[in-house]
């Protein structure tokens, strides 16, 4: 066992770029992300995001990458809200469950829950979201996530 406990000490060590608490830096774009899509502020939100990011989300096509990915995802998102009845969305994030900061490239994992309205019901999804961050000259910038849940549920 010390022998176990010696070997990951000198792993950590080793990897002092890598933190599993949260780090606020790389969190505020996420966090501003959030409020932006909250707000309906297309422009904040897009803003929190690497100019060739990479989306993952249920809405159809599911994935969205490179130049514009962005804007292409919200249209598909507003295309899909529409087409279903979905209004008043919103997401709230949680703490995150992991932060990996290695140089300029993290990882972070976050819970979330999404919460609409589809055809006057009120619903919720209970999810997570998985980011890559960069750090640009400008800081931290989204560079890829994902939306990982199970179906939406009626509120009771």
């Amino acid at each position: 066992m010390k022998t176990m406990i010696a070997a990951l000490l000198a792993l950590f060590a080793l990897f002092p770029g890598q933190a599993m608490a949260q780090d606020a830096a790389v969190s505020a774009p996420i966090s501003q992300f959030m409020d932006g899509f909250n707000k309906g502020d297309v422009a904040a939100a897009r803003a929190t995001h690497h100019a060739d990011a990479v989306i993952v989300d249920e809405v159809s096509p599911y994935i969205w990458r490179g130049p514009g990915a962005f804007d292409a995802w919200v249209a598909d998102l507003m295309k899909d809200s529409a087409a279903q009845g979905i209004t008043d969305q919103s997401v709230e994030l949680g703490t995150p469950t992991r932060t990996l900061v290695t140089g300029d490239s993290a990882y972070v994992i976050v819970p979330s829950t999404y919460r609409f309205k589809q055809k006057g019901t009120a619903m919720s999804e209970v999810a997570q979201m998985t980011f890559a961050l960069r750090k640009t000259a400008a800081g931290w910038k989204i560079a890829a996530w994902t939306w990982t849940g199970p179906n939406a549920t009626p509120v009771k």
